[in-house]
């Protein structure tokens, strides 16, 4: 780290050229008076490091201001602000001279106007009008989207640990900088609705600062309220500038505003004495005004990073083709054959590399299902505790985004029909709070999801009752467990007694199996009745490259998905047989498996007939099994993910195509959709 001479130094070059309309050179004086602080308090035994800390906090104060545009006059405040840089050179001379320094005389510029706590918005002032964005600013409010989403998403994970720890003063003065923040930054930008939701939040949680009122009960419910309608704008924001247009207004905002009015209003009369206010740092300066310092971080926008993961791919194809090409040339040039393992192994850490690139953790998604058990045990009236493990677990942005439906449903599910009431609970003898476990870990190429809890465990008598009754099944059929399991998932199906506005309408684990089986996972259940339920969903870390066994057919070759495989074996005559109405069979460690042809189902010709003279590949999907017949096993390979193109993204038993190392092009098996494919008696055309 410079020297406190050299930041002085640094600090009085950036001030010179400094301009109220130059926002990163403002947020690099910012940046310059963070590090003096930090340089000054490590100045152990100095008696000058306070006094120099102090001036330095108090200008980067009014540099803040001034990049929030909460100053009434902009050029007076660069006027105190260069001032206090030429006595900051002053005062650090001194001090590593050994001579006393006077303590800074704090100017009232460097001291904020109290604002009003229950202000209203002025008379006549349209709530939420929005200009049209200036095109200069684009890039300003895009970065202002994503910095304002993350500031709110912080608040909403504070607010549930503020729940429990409702005295905690750090907590309430995170969730105030989050509001002031986008406050600040919305009135720079001009965005009306957003700035007067945050300026009435930020006014309520000020008064939790000064302990005037405790955020609970209704003050807490009314901040939350103040999240989801801040989500709600940004949300509404980010579609306008897709538009180019200006944003609308969102009518339910000003009743908002209103109640948290009357909320303070009704707080100012019953007021208690107020507690001394905890000292707050001041606000972090916005991270898009800031200059990279430190690690350094580039935002990149996401079809530009699809592109360069796409772009790779193509990339390991080549020069896999390449290698095949020169195999012959290689065992008589060692040169070559070293330079080719030198490509392969550049190619495939580049390809590693830009993968990783693509993870993210799930702790955002994790995050969100804390408020959602909030909310739905408190109107279940029921009292749920929600225990995260593995939130650091990455996986591939496409699959992150569309795990969360899946688990809004699960969870729900698990609040409503799982956990039981507080007063059945304690007279099953179990704990009054119910717990539901969420966890997430990583089992070799996959994630692996656990939705547990410790409720009333399904009733597969009730499941079966409810799904004859629907016409899902017959009376008569005979089911195993595992079977009326999955029977939750039908179309149309629920358990619940009535409906509600949380669940009963019988749909949700339907959608909950389609997302899952789209994202080439699967659900497994396990559950004892009055113990609990855990439902286990195991995912691919990434949806754009598979590891499979390619497999020869006749002249095709398919790609099998390796997370479907078991094994494969040469069956002998002995294993095999024919069951009346069930087709050809195979015994395999005592279970007798179907055989599927896949040169019937796909019509391909001048295949295999034999099976003891070609491969079965035993594979499954949940809890079916069975085997596919192929002609030889060629190798395994990692390919990348290519769709076929519009008219043909739904065929059935086919996931998607890959281009193999000798540059042919090979299909992908969906192996649930084979079976049934299969079951069906279907078959398509080659």
């Amino acid at each position: 780290m410079p020297s406190l001479s050299d930041l002085t130094e640094q600090l009085a070059a950036a001030v010179v050229v400094a301009d109220k309309a130059d926002l990163v050179t403002l947020a690099a004086v910012f940046d310059h008076l963070g590090s003096i602080t930090q340089a000054a308090g490590e100045m152990k035994g100095n008696p000058g490091a306070d006094r120099i800390q102090q001036l330095a906090g108090g200008t980067a104060t009014l540099v803040q201001r001034i990049l929030l545009n909460e100053v009434a006059d902009a050029d007076a405040s660069l006027r105190e602000v260069s001032r206090s840089a030429t006595e900051l050179q002053q005062m650090v001379e001194q001090a590593l001279a050994g001579r006393s320094i006077p303590e800074p005389a704090m100017r009232d510029l460097f001291v904020p106007a109290r604002e009003s706590s229950v202000a209203a918005p002025p008379k006549g002032d349209p709530l939420g009008g929005e200009a049209p964005c200036n095109p200069e600013d684009r890039s300003l409010v895009l970065d202002f989207i994503a910095e304002a989403t993350a500031h709110i998403e912080s608040a909403e994970t504070q607010l549930l640990k503020l729940e429990d720890e409702p005295d905690n003063l750090e907590i309430v003065n995170g969730i105030f900088r989050s509001f002031h923040t986008i406050k600040g930054v919305a009135g720079f930008l001009n965005l009306a609705q957003i700035g007067r939701l945050a300026h009435a939040a930020e006014s309520l949680l000020d008064r939790a600062r000064e302990g005037k009122l405790e955020i609970a009960d209704r003050a807490l419910d009314l901040v939350l309220e103040s999240v989801d309608a801040m989500k709600r704008l940004l949300g509404m924001l980010s579609e306008a500038m897709k538009a180019n247009v200006a944003m609308s207004v969102w009518p339910p905002l000003a009743g908002l505003i209103d109640r948290m009015h009357q909320f303070l209003s009704g707080a100012s009369t019953a007021a208690t004495p107020a507690a001394p206010a905890a000292t707050v740092a001041a606000p972090a300066v916005p991270e898009f005004m800031k200059l990279a310092g430190g690690d350094q971080t580039v935002k990149v926008a996401i079809d530009r990073l699809d592109a360069l993961i796409t772009h790779v791919g193509e990339l390991v194809i080549a020069q896999s083709m390449v290698a095949q090409d020169v195999t012959d040339m290689r065992r008589d040039n060692p040169r070559l054959a070293g330079n080719m393992a030198h490509l392969s192994k550049i190619a495939r850490e580049l390809q590693e590399l830009s993968m990783s690139m693509r993870m993210v953790p799930i702790a955002g998604v994790f995050q969100k299902m804390a408020r959602l058990v909030r909310d739905v045990s408190r109107k279940a009236g029921k009292e749920v505790e929600l225990v995260l493990t593995g939130k650091e677990t990455e996986l591939d942005r496409n699959v992150v985004d569309a795990i969360g439906d899946p688990l809004v449903h699960m969870i729900r599910n698990a609040c409503d029909h799982g956990i039981e009431t507080p007063e059945a609970r304690v007279k099953s003898g179990k704990p009054r709070q119910g717990r539901i476990e969420l966890k997430a870990s990583h089992q070799s190429s996959n994630i692996v999801i656990e939705i547990c809890d410790d409720g009333k465990g399904l009733d597969t008598d009730r499941i079966l009752k409810k799904a004859v009754a629907a016409g899902v099944v017959s009376a008569d059929q005979a089911m195993s467990e595992q079977d009326i399991f999955k029977l939750i998932f039908a179309p149309g199906l629920s358990t619940a007694e009535s409906v509600s506005d949380i669940s009963g309408r019988g749909v949700g684990m339907d959608v909950v199996k389609k997302n899952i089986e789209s994202l080439r996972g699967r659900v497994e259940i396990t559950s004892t009745k009055g113990a609990g339920s855990c439902f286990t969903i195991r995912l691919p870390l990434t949806l754009a490259v598979i590891d499979g066994l390619v497999v020869r057919v006749g002249d095709q070759r398919y790609v099998v998905p390796l997370l479907s495989i078991e094994q494969s074996i040469r069956p002998a005559a002995e294993q095999l047989s024919t069951v009346n109405g069930r087709g050809e069979m195979c015994m395999v460690r005592g279970m007798c498996l179907p055989i599927f042809r896949l040169h019937n189902l796909f019509g391909v010709g001048a295949a295999e007939q034999d099976p003891t003279r070609a491969i079965v590949v035993i594979v499954q999907d949940n809890d079916r099994r069975c085997c596919l017949l192929v002609d030889e096993l060629l190798g395994q390979e990692q390919v990348v993910i290519k769709s076929l193109g519009d008219g043909m993204e739904k065929i059935a038993g086919i996931h998607g195509g890959a281009i193999l190392g000798d540059g042919q092009v090979s299909l992908i098996l969906d192996v649930a959709g084979v079976m049934d494919l299969a079951a069906a008696g279907h078959k398509v055309a080659a």
